[in-house]
């Protein structure tokens, strides 16, 4: 299966506008709806940044894509050929939803979930037919990273795994098959580095910008083009059972949430989109970082795929 003709992606928050963008511009007709019509305005004003990044990545336009902004579930369903489901991660909605998604589409059809952790095989108890449906993680921003996480459930049948892959590659990113654990490989391997940064940030032996610039530096860097497995392997693996033998006893262990981050919340200091976090943010600051931040990503990424794979 390679890009679908026509696609319909569920949920115009973070991640679906960017998604459906992506798709268009590999020549499929894609439907974004939302039960929201103000989040689809904002969609629309995504949708048309998300084509300069593109631009900018010398990503080429295959002709005949398209993204249509449909309210009406039925109507953005009809004669989809591939479903992704991208809404809010709360399991009973992911349910609901999903049950209507089957009872609207084609058998043939793979329905996926853009789900950051939800176990897929609990959230396909609602299906008749499990064995169409599938993981498909996404990490956001959903058109500038070039890996999506394929997580196969209890049920799901090893054609549909296969299928997807081949959608994700045909557009040139990389496919990650994987069993089905809470959070995924993503998520959980970010969790533990953001449970121990929290940890540092708590005991004073950083502040929040010096702790950045040391992970930013020190371990991105190098993970940009050395994945963790292969940078073990270039230090010795003596050398890792060496400092793991003393360093592992004294890591964070903590399994509730970060004090700090408990903290914060209750005041309602949530980050960027409240104006104040773990930094803080002056007037037009979060629309210049975000930007910022886009354009490092951009930049990144253009450096990365010109280095052979290590």
């Amino acid at each position: 299966m390679s890009i679908p003709q026509t696609s319909a992606v569920i949920g115009a928050g973070s991640m679906g506008p960017g998604i459906a963008a992506l798709l268009a511009r590999y020549g499929s007709r894609v439907r974004l709806n939302d039960v929201s019509q103000e989040a689809l305005t904002r969609a629309e004003a995504t949708c048309a940044a998300v084509v300069t990044h593109l631009d900018e990545l010398d990503v080429p336009v295959t002709p005949g894509g398209s993204v249509v902004f449909e309210a009406d579930l039925a109507t953005a369903l009809d004669g989809a050929d591939l479903v992704i489901e991208a809404i809010p991660e709360q399991i009973d909605l992911k349910k609901t939803v999903l049950a209507r998604i089957e009872s609207a589409v084609r058998d043939d059809v793979i329905i996926a979930t853009n789900t950051s952790g939800i176990p897929i095989s609990d959230m396909a108890v609602a299906m008749s037919h499990p064995g169409r449906f599938i993981g498909m993680h996404w990490s956001n921003p959903p058109h500038l990273i070039p890996m999506i996480e394929v997580v196969k459930g209890r049920d799901t049948a090893a054609e549909v795994e296969e299928r997807l892959v081949a959608v994700v590659e045909s557009f040139g990113f990389e496919a990650v098959r994987e069993k089905e654990v809470p959070g995924f490989i993503e998520n959980r391997v970010l969790y533990a580095v953001l449970r121990e940064c929290m940890s540092l940030v708590e005991q004073g032996v950083a502040s929040q910008r010096d702790l950045d610039t040391c992970v930013k530096w020190g371990i991105g860097y190098k993970l940009a083009v050395i994945g963790p497995m292969r940078l073990v392997d270039m230090a010795g693996l003596d050398i890792y059972e060496a400092v793991a033998s003393y360093l592992n006893k004294d890591l964070s262990n903590e399994s509730g949430v970060s004090p700090l981050v408990t903290d914060l919340t209750e005041q309602g200091k949530l980050g960027m989109k409240t104006g104040d976090g773990l930094y803080p943010y002056g007037e037009g600051d979060v629309a210049a970082k975000r930007a910022q931040i886009v354009r490092g990503l951009v930049r990144v990424r253009k450096a990365l795929s010109e280095i052979e794979p290590v």
